[in-house]
């Protein structure tokens, strides 16, 4: 048996209310109040595709052998390299061996996600390889006071694929892949060009979807009565449920689009939809998952009852649970890029990145990986030839220590007005983690006003630097206060 032996999500935890976009910029293209309904997620400034798919499939792993991985499939159009491997970059981060495993990208399209699940069940099918982690992200840009400014949102989904302890067996896949363009974006450019909606709906998704599952319900001679919930991307409401008429799909069936609540998140969408439901799925339930995009693929799968076993996730609901209103328009604009701001002199500074230390320290800048003393037990970040216990100080007795998943606590912190940054102050501190072991962080997603002493902590993949004048995006670990709410 093939299939899913796990699951994880991870939507920003701001959400922009997109009547909030109607009042700032409804005076330049008034047709955006049509769909002023509900809201959108969108990431934080030091968040992108990579950092969220990390997340994810931190998510994912819960209680999984990251070393057991074989291969990590990357799905996303809005990958921050075009020549290096970013499924390379969430791999490192996972600290995943890097010996017989296989990292792979999918993009250029919506259905990147769904076509790399394809992949990677082929490859557990024949034989090839097994426990393939399939990521999918996308934070897409857009122009404002657009259709799309309305429609996009942020997020990221992982799916683990394998033979063993199966929580959903795979019952097969079908594909169209066909040119239709409903929209693009050329090369060098920023933003998605969109041709005409009517197009998308009527003769996109409206005409290649249905066709896709017709296709599947042929090939396997099922029925579309025989799902328990049918699952497929569609921002357009009144297109989403008359694909549903279509296909005769009982409403009841039709899994929640999540448009309202944290819009359409592009190549990682399908899956997004495939967690949430897989969140609420039962053993016996049969779930059907289409994923559009030049085409469309089709896979099915059958709930079993180690679902039931499977350790709780944060996932799609989860991470919609953790909700925080974004009230500033402006700051939106900025963490987007929409607007330019002076950080003033001291982001002037533009350093070469060292891809030297960055390749001897990978396992500590990007896995976060310290050492733990095997004298005395003591773990320690960054790493140093002697133990920092002034009771041992053994020299060279160390062995890999994960600080990733640990827990922590805040110990000392402040907040810098004078240092560069995108959402001042600059909210940083000395964190201790359960289990031993300390150092220094830059926080985020938390507001000054609510970090305290003894706070507990948590540890997220971000971007640390950006260097728009070589095209090098750096990454790092920050701590995460457990706060309660917070705006922006």
């Amino acid at each position: 048996m093939i299939g899913i032996t796990s699951y994880g999500g991870y939507i920003p935890r701001y959400r922009l209310s997109r009547m909030l976009i109607v009042q700032n910029m409804a005076w330049y293209f008034p047709v955006i109040m049509a769909v002023a309904g509900g809201e959108k997620a969108v990431a934080n400034w030091d968040e992108d595709s990579v950092s969220m798919a990390v997340a994810a499939a931190y998510d994912c792993m819960k209680g999984k052998d990251r070393k057991a991985l074989e291969g990590l499939y990357f799905a996303s159009t809005t990958m921050p390299f075009t020549d290096r491997i970013n499924a390379g970059i969430v791999a490192t981060a996972l600290n995943m061996r890097e010996a017989n495993a296989v990292n792979a990208d999918f993009s250029a399209c919506m259905k990147a996600g769904t076509t790399a699940a394809i992949s990677a069940l082929d490859a557990i099918g024949a034989g090839t390889r097994d426990n393939i982690l399939v990521v999918a992200s996308d934070q897409r840009r857009t122009k404002m006071a657009t259709m799309l400014e309305m429609f996009y949102g942020d997020g990221a989904a992982a799916v683990l694929f394998g033979s063993g302890d199966v929580i959903a067996e795979f019952k097969g896949s079908y594909s169209i892949n066909c040119d239709f363009v409903d929209h693009y974006k050329g090369h060098g450019k920023d933003f998605d060009y969109a041709f005409e909606e009517r197009w998308v709906r009527d003769v996109g998704y409206g005409k290649i979807i249905p066709e896709a599952v017709k296709g599947y319900l042929a090939k396997y001679g099922m029925k579309i009565g025989d799902f328990s919930k049918v699952i497929y991307p569609c921002y357009f409401s009144g297109t989403h449920a008359a694909i549903a008429r279509d296909l005769g799909i009982d409403k009841s069936k039709v899994q929640d689009n999540l448009h309202n609540t944290c819009g359409d998140t592009g190549s990682a969408h399908p899956l997004v939809l495939l967690v949430a439901a897989l969140e609420e799925a039962s053993p016996g339930d049969k779930l059907l998952v289409a994923g559009f995009g030049q085409g469309c693929d089709v896979l099915a799968f059958e709930v079993t009852d180690k679902i039931k076993s499977l350790k709780q996730r944060t996932g799609i609901k989860g991470s919609l649970a953790k909700r925080v209103e974004f009230t500033n328009f402006q700051k939106y604009a900025k963490f987007r890029n929409l607007i330019t701001a002076d950080l003033g002199i001291r982001g002037e500074a533009n350093p070469n990145t060292a891809l030297t230390v960055l390749w001897r320290k990978r396992k500590m800048l990007l896995g976060l990986v310290g050492v733990k003393c095997t004298k005395c037990g003591t773990p320690q970040f960054p790493s140093y030839p002697v133990c920092v216990n002034p009771d041992c100080w053994s020299a060279n007795s160390f062995e890999d220590y994960e600080f990733s998943d640990k827990a922590g606590k805040v110990l000392m912190f402040t907040g810098d007005m004078l240092s560069a940054s995108v959402d001042p102050p600059a909210v940083y501190g000395l964190v201790h983690f359960e289990g031993g072991g300390r150092s220094m962080f830059d926080f985020t997603d938390c507001d000054l006003s609510q970090v305290k002493v003894g706070v507990s902590t948590s540890m997220a993949f971000r971007l640390r630097q950006v260097d728009s004048v070589r095209g090098f995006t750096g990454y790092f670990w920050k701590a995460v206060p457990q706060t309660e709410g917070g705006g922006a």
